[in-house]
């Protein structure tokens, strides 16, 4: 099974998470989303998606182009399969996560299918994101291989 990890991020915990995530699993490789086409996404491969939120609730500026695109393009993603992990501050209720959710709507709407937990990450808190991070990308794989099982 071919594994990407996407990131999305303005200050760099999305790209740190995905490289430890990397690390991790092995097999895998980190992506900035502003490094891809969405016409490049391919249902051979899984998809980790860790997506920061800015400001109020605004997409980092890595993950900018790659929405726009996914807008813009609007390419046939039926069989594409992603995970999703949003970073947020959760003392921004009304904007918390939404860098995720906005991706994750983007990809659904074009046919995309979402597996496992929608992953959360609260900057506000005292969980550590890296641990959080790979305990997410664990869970969420062990879902696929049982799935295909």
């Amino acid at each position: 099974m071919s594994i990407d990890v996407l990131y999305g991020t303005e200050s760099g915990n999305a790209e740190m998470a995905a490289e430890e995530i990397v690390a991790a699993l092995g097999d895998a490789r980190a992506v900035d989303l502003h490094d891809l086409d969405p016409g490049d996404l391919v249902s051979s491969t899984v998809y980790l998606v860790l997506c920061s939120t800015y400001g109020d609730g605004e997409l980092p500026a890595s993950a900018q182009p790659f929405v726009e695109a996914l807008h813009t393009q609007r390419p046939d993603l039926t069989g594409v399969r992603y995970a999703i992990f949003g970073l947020g501050d959760s003392s921004y209720a009304e904007s918390y996560s939404l860098g995720g959710d906005q991706v994750a709507e983007r990809l659904d709407a074009l046919g995309a299918e979402r597996f496992g937990e929608f992953g959360r990450h609260d900057a506000s808190s005292s969980d550590d994101l890296v641990a959080s991070a790979i305990a997410w990308a664990e869970a969420v794989l062990a879902d696929v291989v049982t799935a295909a099982a």
